[in-house]
């Protein structure tokens, strides 16, 4: 544990606010905590304040802060060959690889590593078009894809709006039955009403001009979806109808966030390109990644693939991919995560939601979970509008800190999502803090 140390805090915090950038936000109102380490699900700050991360940071901590086993793969990787250029062969390149195409469905046994998710996106995309020679690529209004030129104009949320510069991207509506835009009733209504949406969609844009479908298996930060039964299913019928390639984005969900290596394994589903990054070495160096199917990598067998980066496969973090995968196997990481889900956070939320009014939904898998949090559950009215944030959201963010609970929340929703090895202890520590708050947020309900 750290010993607190308020004078270097303030010389860190000087120093961000003097010469740091940061990302999706308005300089001037920026007031970063700033944090001196972290170990297991825990992080602190340098006045000695402990908080329970309940945010994964974001969504990528899924064996934790500073775990041992990794930790050591990067300093004894350091130790040895600290960078190499791509196109040369290293062991622990080759070795992460296999790791990976392992764990995914036969016949995809390929793997193209980037810097982190975005340019997994964008590569991914690139493939597709040059594989298929069609342009369009679909994807929800509901989803995020990262922030680089194809990635953003992929992702569905207000991100996108000032960041449209790519071309050929559609947008359309997946499932999300408790805010159905199909008038549905029942999962299976959803699932055939969204899945008519997708049909129409695809004929109206017209087949011989769409290369791919680009969705997360299980929607992430716009809200942690879960496709109902058939869903994604129906999805990869009608690609294989129409001739598109169907990729599934996995940078959050995968790497045991649901409770499986990948969240599609839930839904007996085989894509043609897997996207990944964040939870197949938890963030400890950056890192990300194409799997790609044998047909797709063919293409390239004789045609030089147009797409490159300095840091592809850097040693550094193949060898924390290759440490993690073996930690989560050694440990049952995943194993924890569908139990934590199952039998913690999953009643937990359950029995909240019939506590308190202010939770309109609650929804999710392993340690991905969403709280919808609404004004009046019979208009669904949300706690802050689509967008944006409110007063009330603040006050939560602030009383989970003042408990000593980190949160992740995005609009009007906090997401529960510890890291897959949290202990049912500290899951059921971070469950108590959120009924204590909800519980404060009771005055903003106006339904009756």
């Amino acid at each position: 544990m750290f010993n607190p140390d308020p004078a270097r805090g303030k010389e860190v915090y000087d120093l961000d606010r003097a010469h740091v950038f940061h990302s999706w936000s308005a300089q001037g109102a920026l007031n970063p905590m700033v944090i001196a380490g972290g170990e297991g699900s825990y992080v602190w700050d340098y006045e000695g304040n402990r908080f329970l991360d309940f945010s994964s940071q974001l969504v990528n901590t899924n064996i934790g802060h500073q775990h041992p086993k990794v930790v050591k793969a990067i300093q004894d990787q350091a130790g040895r060959l600290t960078t190499i250029a791509p196109q040369h062969a290293n062991d622990m390149r080759g070795e992460a690889a296999k790791l990976i195409t392992d764990l995914a469905p036969d016949g995809l046994n390929k793997v193209f590593f980037t810097n982190g998710g975005a340019d997994a996106v964008e590569n991914a995309i690139r493939m597709a078009r040059i594989h298929t020679h069609k342009h369009k690529v679909l994807s929800f209004y509901r989803s995020y894809h990262g922030n680089t030129g194809a990635a953003i104009a992929s992702t569905g949320d207000p991100r996108r709006w000032p960041n449209e510069y790519a071309y050929g991207h559609v947008h359309f509506f997946g499932p999300h039955l408790y805010r159905t835009h199909f008038y549905a009733d029942t999962q299976e209504q959803e699932t055939q009403r969204a899945l008519k949406h997708l049909a129409d969609v695809i004929q109206f844009e017209g087949p011989a001009t769409i290369g791919a479908v680009l969705i997360e298996s299980v929607v992430g930060t716009a809200g942690v979806l879960v496709p109902p039964p058939g869903y994604l299913q129906g999805v990869r019928r009608l690609c294989d109808e129409n001739g598109i390639l169907l990729i599934l984005d996995e940078v959050m969900a995968g790497f045991g966030r649901t409770g499986e290596w990948f969240a599609f394994n839930h839904f007996d589903v085989r894509p043609d390109l897997i996207v990944f990054a964040k939870g197949s070495n938890s963030g400890y160096v950056p890192v990300g990644g194409v799997v790609i199917s044998d047909e797709i990598a063919a293409t390239f067998d004789s045609r030089v693939f147009p797409g490159g980066l300095t840091y592809s496969g850097h040693p550094l973090a193949t060898a924390s991919i290759v440490a993690t995968i073996k930690a989560m196997r050694e440990e049952k990481i995943i194993e924890n995560a569908k139990h934590i889900g199952d039998t913690v956070i999953g009643p937990r939320l359950a029995a909240l939601q019939d506590k308190h009014q202010i939770i309109g939904e609650v929804r999710g898998l392993g340690v991905f979970w969403a709280v919808d949090l609404v004004t009046d559950r019979a208009t669904k009215a949300m706690l802050a509008p689509y967008g944006g944030t409110s007063p009330a959201m603040g006050e939560l963010v602030a009383e989970c800190k003042k408990r000593g609970l980190l949160p992740f929340t995005n609009f009007n929703r906090i997401h529960v999502v510890p890291p897959c090895n949290v202990t049912e202890h500290d899951a059921h520590t971070g469950l108590d803090i959120l009924d204590e708050v909800f519980a404060g947020l009771g005055k903003y309900y106006q339904g009756s």
